[in-house]
């Protein structure tokens, strides 16, 4: 995914250091859009099992979210695409 990013945006030219400052920036955002949508899918009382998964048990989170998410790779594969969408926009980047 990294790579495809790095691709899609044109950065592919930039040194090594800044490509990967780049993605961990990236990541950052992209985890944080990715918790908020989800909490926002998930009922009050979902929440609060994911905040305590998350100190508790963080390996069975993903299968907590597979579990009351349907669908949850194409949910996170599309807030993943709908981020890409919008750096494009903001870059002058036609979608692709």
């Amino acid at each position: 995914m990294q790579q495809t990013i790095i691709e899609e945006l044109g950065l592919q030219d930039l040194p090594q250091e800044k490509k990967e400052e780049l993605l961990v920036k990236i990541g950052e955002v992209l985890v944080k859009r990715i918790y908020l949508e989800t909490m926002e899918r998930l009922e009050k009382s979902d929440q609060e099992k994911l905040v305590d998964l998350m100190d508790s048990n963080p390996d069975g989170i993903e299968d907590f979210l597979k579990e009351k998410i349907p669908n949850y790779e194409d949910f996170v594969k599309n807030v993943v695409d709908e981020f890409k969408k919008e750096i494009k926009e903001d870059m002058g980047i036609a979608a692709g």
